[in-house]
């Protein structure tokens, strides 16, 4: 009776193992049924290695990469093609976070219930082609990134990283060739960089709401000052002045005081609260890297994280997007590269306090850069030049409001965010005024 009972308790237990392994097995096919459908080693989705199905269009309709009898190709001109690289990807995987990589099983129409077609699926993105092209064109083979986007709605109309390649043509570089230094990565999502002076509009932010008497103080700029010990130079003499000329001049003397008022830790509270330390996810499936703002101890250390310099590292994706919330009174539209999807919003900012950063940020472009520089664009933005050991980067982010876009320019140790990145700014705002409906 005894050996019953324990048979009987052995098949029980096989049984319910079998249903376990089953109810495993179930949830990832529903889970992971696409990615194995992709896997390279699929005959009926590939050939010779190469995608066979599937197409991607911009938000027009533009073809930017589709599989056909000649197999898979991208659009007709070049600038498109290396401009929307780091979006769309290459049949080689190479870039992590495109959308052959990310949405591959998109491409090969997958569905849980029928598997894969031999049509293929299309996909449209919300991104411009020529406007792409004209980012990819004005960055002149520096090292970088432009972002563009809709703050109302969240599309996002241009993402280009720099270096890239032309994906028709494959991979025909030396990838130890430092030219090509982090060709595989999408600088817009996937890296971090000092951002200097563009920061302040973060430190501005926080004086606002934190600071009781912010307008009725003014400040004395030598060209330098000592702060906590520190010495904490300016790149001008700028004389006695308010914060909203300090602003306009991006004048370190006045910031850095504001950083020893606000302290270190109000300032990392801040950059917490606008999302520029936080890892995002665009459209639920591409992380973004996340930025880094530690909380100065002293006080020498706190006026350069409120200066953009210290230790303090963005990503420009989450820059965009808090830009763009400055724009959009307070909410922070989330981006969006799929056609048709919506992503969601937040308030991540006191409306007055949106409204404020926003008037200054007009009057630093009719007070410093001139509205010359950006002929029939009403233009609201920061420039930034971040100091770093191989050289500084140039920074320009802010907002039109011709029509409702946002942006962010960075070029890599390239020189000053006046003298390089506001120009590669204008050419691609001029652009996308004047192809978007």
């Amino acid at each position: 009776m005894r050996k019953v009972t324990t048979r009987a308790f052995a098949v029980l237990l096989l049984a319910a193992l079998v249903v376990a392994g089953m109810g495993v097995y179930l949830f990832r096919l529903v889970k992971d049924g696409g990615d194995w459908a992709a896997f390279y080693a699929n005959d009926s989705v590939y050939t010779n290695g190469k995608l066979n199905r599937g197409s991607i269009t911009d938000r027009d309709g533009v073809v930017l990469a589709s599989a056909g009898e000649d197999g898979f190709r991208y659009a007709d001109d070049s600038s498109v093609r290396r401009g929307c690289l780091h979006v769309v990807g290459d049949l080689d995987g190479n870039i992590g976070t495109s959308m052959l990589s990310v949405f591959r099983s998109r491409f090969i129409n997958y569905s849980f219930l029928t598997g894969t077609t031999t049509e293929g699926g299309a996909m449209q993105l919300t991104i411009d082609a020529e406007v792409s092209a004209a980012a990819y064109d004005a960055l002149a083979g520096m090292k970088g990134t432009v972002l563009v986007y809709n703050y109302q709605t969240g599309e996002i109309i241009c993402m280009v990283s720099t270096p890239g390649w032309d994906p028709q043509e494959g991979v025909t570089f030396d990838v130890n060739d430092s030219a090509y230094e982090g060709a595989f990565i999408n600088r817009a999502i996937s890296s971090r960089f000092t951002p200097g002076s563009v920061f302040k509009l973060v430190t501005m932010a926080a004086a606002i709401e934190t600071i009781p008497d912010l307008w009725d103080q003014t400040f004395t700029c030598n060209g330098s000052t000592i702060i906590g010990s520190q010495k904490v130079n300016c790149t001008g003499y700028h004389g006695t002045i308010g914060v909203e000329q300090g602003l306009a001049c991006s004048c370190n003397v006045v910031f850095g005081e504001l950083g020893r008022q606000l302290g270190g830790a109000r300032i990392s509270q801040y950059a917490e609260k606008y999302g520029l330390t936080s890892e995002h996810t665009l459209n639920g499936k591409i992380p973004t890297a996340a930025g880094s703002v530690p909380a100065a101890q002293g006080d020498g250390d706190a006026a350069w994280s409120a200066i953009g310099q210290y230790e303090d590292l963005i990503n420009p994706y989450s820059f965009l997007r808090f830009i763009g919330a400055i724009a959009n009174g307070g909410v922070a539209v989330e981006p969006t590269i799929l056609a048709g999807k919506s992503a969601g919003s937040e308030r991540i900012m006191e409306p007055g306090t949106a409204q404020t950063l926003s008037e200054m940020m007009s009057y630093n472009v009719s007070y410093e850069y001139g509205t010359w520089a950006y002929p029939g664009l009403d233009m609201h933005a920061k420039t930034g030049t971040a100091e770093t050991n191989g050289g500084t980067h140039a920074w320009f982010a802010g907002f039109i409001t011709n029509k409702p876009l946002a942006f962010v320019v960075m070029a890599e140790r390239a020189g000053s965010g006046y003298g390089v990145a506001s120009p590669i700014a204008n050419t691609v705002l001029q652009k996308a005024v004047s192809v978007l409906d």
